[in-house]
């Protein structure tokens, strides 16, 4: 006859376990100890075998047939439920070993591997660390979008709202990495993209005025501090690099004789090489920096030590002692002076400035065509920009 809760809840403990059946081979097993226990025997391969469903009442009657009900399917399709059960604990005893923490670092590893630029790297690890002081010890399977946001918030206090936005970015991508290892089931960053304040895009100041940038210029041939500081601005004005890329530059990338300076791959933002044809006036500081700074591997050493490079703060400092406010101009703002004066020359073919700055067709089928690096017109452009900043530079 089938059980009822009545029935189940009158069950009374005896000296030795009993059982007390429902149907389709799904029983109590009443323990001493009066626990009540629901078990679902089953054969399988010829052999009888038994499996536990959960106590009662935490497991009810309804949800114990269910659960019964599921183990008879999966006897029918030649599965054995025990077996299957086994597995999902070995498999959550295996998530919960997973901790975030685990998975970024080998999320990190990933990118090293990849040949990620060491500053990107060194702030990706600054960006995570943040997420693993806060439940870098928690299971995957355990952290919610709720927690995430918590540590978001943190960030969000102290009106860090672009570091937050990046610092969401950066824990999707730890969690995007676990579910493509079968490690995570979801990215719970999904339910955050539009929890945080948007930061507003700031573009970099930079002196776009002629006038102002031969003022500019005039400053930098009276600049008191070291020479290598004043040579680095110099060159960041006529080569118009990013920052960063002028800093790490090598000797080895550079050819005076061919007058090229061929920038490898793995230091490149888009990660593809770049050539930058080098100006006369390049070459001459390049000779005369060669002096100052060839015994080093590096074009810029540190003052510090000549094994590390110049700091990145040492171009924007530079400019600040020379009178120009954050607002008014900064290191990368080269590169804007230089695309918008040469654009506004009419003179250049706007691809060929788009490539001097290494920038990369967004158009993917423009792209696939745009392959060429305008070099010879390129060469002409450095040159005449060259000249355009010395002719700004004596009538200031």
């Amino acid at each position: 006859m089938p059980l009822s809760d009545v029935t189940i809840r009158n069950l009374k403990p005896r000296d030795r376990s009993y059982k007390v059946s429902d149907f389709d081979g799904l029983f109590v097993l009443v323990k001493p100890t009066g626990a009540r226990l629901w078990q679902f025997k089953y054969r399988i391969d010829g052999k009888e075998k038994l499996l536990s469903i959960g106590r009662y009442p935490e497991i009810g009657l309804a949800q114990a047939r269910l659960a019964r009900d599921e183990a008879r399917s999966m006897v029918a399709n030649g599965r054995d439920p025990s077996a299957a059960k086994q597995e999902r604990k070995r498999a959550e005893l295996e998530r919960r070993g997973v901790t975030f923490e685990t998975q970024a670092q080998a999320f990190l590893e990933k990118t090293r591997k990849e040949g990620l630029a060491s500053t990107t790297l060194a702030k990706n690890e600054w960006l995570l660390a943040m997420a693993i002081a806060d439940f870098g010890a928690k299971p995957m399977s355990e952290i919610s979008a709720q927690m995430i946001l918590r540590c978001l918030r943190k960030v969000e206090a102290k009106g860090n709202y672009e570091t937050a936005k990046r610092l969401r970015a950066k824990i999707s991508a730890v969690f995007r990495y676990a579910v493509a290892n079968g490690v995570a089931e979801t990215d719970p960053t999904y339910a955050l993209r539009d929890a945080l304040v948007r930061p507003k895009a700031k573009p970099r100041a930079a002196i776009i005025d002629p006038q102002a940038l031969g003022g500019l210029m005039r400053a930098i041939e009276t600049y008191t501090g070291q020479r290598v500081t004043k040579i680095a601005l110099e060159l960041l004005a006529l080569m118009v690099p990013r920052p960063g890329e002028l800093r790490q530059a090598r000797w080895e990338e550079i050819d005076l004789d061919a007058r090229i300076w061929a920038i490898p791959a793995e230091r490149m933002k888009m990660r593809r090489p770049h050539r930058i044809p080098l100006s006369d006036r390049a070459v001459r500081l390049l000779h005369e920096l060669r002096e100052l700074t060839g015994w080093t591997g590096f074009l810029l050493p540190s003052l510090v030590s000549p094994r590390r490079v110049m700091s990145e703060n040492t171009l924007n400092t530079a400019l600040r002692r020379m009178g120009f406010g954050a607002d008014e101009m900064t290191s990368h703002g080269f590169r804007a002076s230089f695309s918008t004066l040469a654009n506004e020359s009419g003179l250049w073919n706007p691809d060929a400035i788009e490539r001097a700055l290494a920038h990369i067709e967004q158009n993917d089928v423009r792209r696939a065509y745009a392959r060429g690096e305008h070099w010879d017109e390129r060469v002409r452009l450095a040159q005449w920009w060259a000249d355009y900043l010395e002719t700004l530079r004596t009538s200031a």
